[in-house]
């Protein structure tokens, strides 16, 4: 399965290759991380070209690695950061610097496991707030 990830920043499109070399530098998803354009707006639109980040990934040790990955380097992250993870059907996972930052290592590690489940096809798709209740999965 490939998912896609996108990456809104104060950083511009710093953050997107900050997460690419981040997520390639982890031993379990090496060769699995790549870039590449998604296309940018539709025709008679305006916009410019975006790029993301494709992971291809297999149920378990590599979902769970790129879950935990992704989880690790949004917590990281100083300012404003949002990471979209989108399965091939349309189903998004959502993580905010704000929705992550207090999290404890506990919480952090649960996340991280929805997001794999998410990825695997199971999971509610976007996260809650720390505190708050699950929130349905959203699809394209």
């Amino acid at each position: 399965m490939q998912a896609t990830i996108t990456v809104e920043s104060v950083n511009g499109p710093a953050g997107l290759d900050d997460l690419r070399r981040w997520l390639g530098g982890q031993p379990g998803l090496r060769g699995r991380i790549r870039r590449q354009s998604d296309g940018g707006p539709a025709p008679g639109a305006m916009g410019a070209a975006g790029d993301v980040v494709q992971a291809v990934l297999e149920p378990g040790g590599v979902a769970a690695a790129f879950a935990g990955a992704v989880v690790a380097w949004v917590r990281t992250r100083r300012g404003s950061q949002t990471v979209t993870v989108t399965r091939p059907d349309g189903t998004r996972f959502t993580l905010t610097t704000t929705q992550v930052k207090g999290l404890d290592a506990r919480q952090a590690a649960d996340l991280a496991q929805r997001l794999a489940a998410t990825l695997e096809g199971g999971g509610d798709g976007t996260p809650p707030p720390p505190d708050g209740p699950p929130r349905t999965r959203s699809r394209t």
